[in-house]
């Protein structure tokens, strides 16, 4: 009898020690796939405004022909930043483009009549509400970043993470906090 005990216990335990691996498994493809999700609403937003780049470009061309270097810097980096990329790569990139967007709206604060064109306040709005966009989509990818990897690095479950190759996933940063706000687009 007492064996029989015994053998109970040893199949309750690694029963329990099995329903907890998996249980924390379960928890980092959850989290995970919550990290997938965050970058593809980051990725969504991102295509829409290079997708609205070569419209802001086109417009800008007709009134600022002189400007034309600060045009193709803009569509150099917007194709640039369209590749593949690792979220601190596309980060790097990003922050360029938005830079390089922020001096294309500078530089049209001297084109009056580009200004009061319906077609580029359209245009300047859709930036701005895009801009709003990647900016809500990067602080939900963040915050599940932070969640993710919080389970991948934390005990116990640090070990089943180890064990089934969960890596800690990379944050969606701008290291310049001031490029953190949207470009400027109103005049």
């Amino acid at each position: 009898m007492r064996g029989a005990n015994f053998l109970m216990l040893v199949v309750l335990l690694v029963g329990a020690a099995l329903f907890w691996a998996v249980t924390l498994y379960n928890r980092l493809v959850k989290k995970r796939n919550h990290v997938e999700d965050g970058w593809s609403g980051i990725d969504v937003q991102l295509k829409r405004r290079y997708d609205l780049i070569p419209n802001i470009v086109n417009v800008v061309k007709k009134y600022a022909e002189h400007e034309q270097e600060t045009l193709e810097k803009v569509i150099q980096l917007r194709n640039a930043a369209q590749g593949p990329h690792t979220p601190g790569q596309q980060s790097k990139d990003e922050q360029k483009l938005t830079h390089a967007l922020s001096g294309l709206m500078v530089q049209v604060e001297a084109y009056p009549e580009l200004r009061s064109n319906e077609n580029f306040i359209d245009l300047q709005k859709q930036l701005q509400k895009i801009e709003d966009d990647i900016q809500y989509a990067r602080r939900y990818y963040n915050g599940a970043v932070r969640e993710y990897n919080t389970v991948v690095q934390s005990f116990p479950s640090n070990l089943i993470a180890d064990k089934f190759n969960f890596l800690e996933a990379e944050f969606f940063e701008l290291e310049n906090p001031q490029e953190a706000q949207n470009p400027e687009v109103s005049f």
